[in-house]
């Protein structure tokens, strides 16, 4: 039984004030929800820019009412809108003495719709000297104090309108969250690669580590799961001829959570025929460093108090070398999955019981290298077990030309020469399920629609994936990836 609707809701002292405002309004059919539209002509930045120009004009503006300044038969407020805050001068005998009283009795967060002219004040600030002012709509809630904001980290998250209300970096944060991923598409776009979208949700369960989220289509009645990446259907274009592809899109994994995860994120995916891995990482060199140049003003960032510099060239240091340079373990020694395990468990180093060599070296460069990466590095050369989609490097059959390019010690692209060997792909695909089913993957599954594409004749080709987020985090200085999602998943309260 569903639980009943509480309609003897208790409110706050100051939130009965403003609904018995309201409801003096709707007494007298002032009420401003009625209201359909505001014939709004400039916004609080443009007017600024161009005050020179518009000194003296009749403009309309929008927003919300932050702060109220009464003196008397003059008023000062600031509206915060679109592009930020502007002033608006409020005198008794330009909007007449109801008006005037009704503008005093609006609260703090009301949205308010002014026509005026604009002006500069005596101190040198452009305003907006009001006409007329009409309520647009009501704020039945008081706003965080001003001086301090919305302190409730786990509140700035679950409302995050209000997050955005009384702290306009976060606004600016979103506003270059959204300017970084235009830079992206633009670089890719003029790289020649076509953007496209590909399906959410998936017939099978796929992916090794990955642990997708689970949901039922009732017409067809078959269990089908939400994306963990979007790889395969972008090969399946290359292999139709889209010699160039990418999609910008959303990811789900039904996994942990912390600074850097979230069960669904952004990531962009490419794509390019006739390429191998030399080439994408040049690709991704490219793409980060003019999206900062583009988005963060240079190729000089700060993160979290760390210089981070993404001119040319970035390192390349295959991973066993890299392990073995901060370890002294070589990979190379290893003659068996068991002695890579023990080796591990010599040096305080967790292995499970499935481990092979390659599970291993991975560990070893979480524990020993990964923090240690402050500028771009791509690391290379991954081992074959850890690689299921990868092509073998042809003077090494044990590694894949595979690379993952790390920033202020964190994964921030996957990439690869693509496996295109539809028998080496099957073969990988069953041990992938077999590890997917130890994992609890009941219904994983080998992708044989994949295969049979693969069997037409994939080319050689280079592709890569980035995560989004975290590269707004880099770009916007940003420790946490719940402060570059608009609205990160949380756990409902009560």
């Amino acid at each position: 039984m569903s639980e009943p609707i509480d309609r003897n809701r208790e409110f706050s002292e100051q939130e009965a004030i403003r609904r018995a405002k309201l409801q003096q309004l709707v007494d007298r059919g002032e009420s401003p929800y009625l209201q359909t539209r505001f014939d709004q002509t400039h916004y609080s930045q443009d007017i600024k820019e161009a005050i020179a120009r518009l000194e003296g004009q009749t403009v309309h503006i929008a927003g919300r009412m932050m702060t109220r300044r009464i003196m008397g038969k003059a008023s000062f407020a600031h509206l915060l809108d679109g592009q930020g805050r502007i002033q608006v001068y409020v005198k008794r005998d330009d909007i007449g003495e109801e008006a005037y009283a009704a503008f005093k009795d609006y609260d703090l967060g009301d949205i308010l719709g002014v026509k005026g002219y604009a002006f500069v004040t005596r101190t040198g600030e452009v305003s907006v000297h009001a006409r007329s002012i009409v309520l647009l709509s009501k704020c039945l809630k008081p706003l965080p104090d001003k001086w301090h904001g919305l302190q409730d980290v786990d509140l700035r998250y679950r409302q995050r309108y209000l997050d955005m209300i009384v702290s306009p970096e976060v606004r600016d944060t979103f506003v270059r969250r959204t300017a970084i991923i235009n830079a992206i598409r633009r670089f890719a776009d003029s790289r020649g690669f076509l953007e496209v979208d590909t399906p959410i949700l998936h017939t099978l369960e796929i992916g090794a580590a990955a642990r997708p989220f689970k949901t039922h289509h009732n017409t067809l009645d078959i269990d089908m799961f939400l994306r963990v990446e979007t790889e395969l259907y972008l090969k399946r274009l290359v292999v139709g001829g889209f010699e160039r592809v990418y999609e910008i899109g959303r990811i789900f994994r039904n996994e942990g959570m912390s600074p850097k995860h979230n069960p669904e994120f952004t990531s962009i995916e490419m794509y390019q025929a006739y390429a191998d891995y030399e080439d994408i990482m040049n690709l991704c060199e490219d793409l980060i460093r003019e999206t900062a140049r583009e988005a963060a003003g240079g190729e000089r960032i700060t993160f979290q108090g760390q210089q981070v510099d993404f001119s040319s060239p970035w390192p390349r240091i295959p991973m066993a070398e890299a392990v073995k340079r901060e370890s002294g373990i070589d990979y190379f020694a290893w003659n068996s999955d068991e002695e890579a395990r023990q080796c591990l468990q010599d040096h305080g180093v967790h292995a499970e019981p499935y481990f092979t060599r390659g599970d291993c070296l991975a560990e070893l460069f979480d524990a020993y290298v990964e923090a240690k990466l402050i500028q771009p590095t791509f690391i290379t050369d991954y081992p074959v077990e850890i690689s299921p989609l990868a092509k073998r490097k042809p003077s090494d059959p044990r590694l894949t030309e595979r690379f993952e390019l790390f920033i202020v010690g964190a994964e921030f692209a996957n990439g690869f020469s693509e496996l295109n060997d539809p028998i080496d792909q099957r073969e990988r695909f069953v041990r992938q399920v077999e590890e997917r089913r130890k994992l609890g993957g009941v219904n994983a599954l080998v992708d044989e629609d994949y295969l049979n594409a693969l069997e037409y004749g994939l080319p050689p080709t280079g592709g890569i994936g980035i995560g989004v987020d975290r590269l707004v985090m880099l770009l916007t200085d940003n420790a946490s990836i719940r402060d570059v999602l608009l609205f990160p998943t949380m756990k409902p309260q009560g």
